[in-house]
């Protein structure tokens, strides 16, 4: 049961961060929420988490199907798991990494479908009259959270090698743009890392 809790609030916070971007936002429009080092910054990716393994097309579909069935693969897992009372430390780092993927999932899936083209000038539309802008599958994720912590132009760091630069001559930590279903999958992938390691050893 808490392993849905669990998954249900990612899911639930997910969404609702994403919905609302995507209706109250046009894309790169960024809202500052702790001054320069935390932004909401919407973007759009035809990838993994962190925009990796970006493209359309033919893999934006094996890519969706693949999410979905490692998704059912993980559901299998908990629930042979919970049959067999594995403590509940394991259960929760596979449910963060589940409810993740099914959070990206769903924007795969679904947000071609039932939202308007989102551009620079203009949000997206829920459920728009002329339909979505892709078809099924072929959804973009939406990403937002945006943690530009340090953020120095070339000039002022010469002595920084030039493949930390970015082609906007800032270098930036942290450039990545995620959004909350990515850091539930990181939070749970180093979880079971860290404080399950033991478990894993024994698979």
């Amino acid at each position: 049961m808490w392993s849905f809790v669990v998954m249900f609030i990612v899911l639930l916070l997910d969404q609702i961060l994403k919905i609302w971007v995507k209706t109250h936002m046009t894309l790169g429009a960024e809202i500052p929420v702790m001054g320069n080092w935390f932004k909401l910054l919407f973007i759009e990716n035809e990838g993994m988490a962190f925009g990796w393994m970006g493209g359309g097309g033919v893999m934006k579909l094996i890519l969706s199907l693949f999410r979905i069935v490692a998704v059912i693969a993980l559901f299998i897992i908990i629930f042979r798991l919970t049959r067999k009372n594995t403590k509940f430390g394991v259960i929760f780092g596979l449910a963060l990494i589940t409810a993740g993927a099914m959070g990206n999932i769903i924007d795969c899936v679904f947000y071609g479908r039932i939202f308007s083209e989102s551009t620079y000038q203009q949000v997206a539309t829920l459920f728009p009259d002329g339909g979505g802008y892709a078809s099924w599958l072929h959804g973009r994720v939406v990403d937002m959270l945006y943690f530009p912590v340090i953020d120095v132009a070339k000039e002022n760091a010469s002595w920084l090698p030039n493949f930390l630069i970015g082609p906007d001559g800032h270098f930036i930590f942290f450039r990545p743009i995620f959004n909350l279903a990515d850091a539930a999958i990181t939070i749970g992938v180093f979880y079971m890392l860290i404080f399950q390691w033991k478990w894993l050893k024994n698979l």
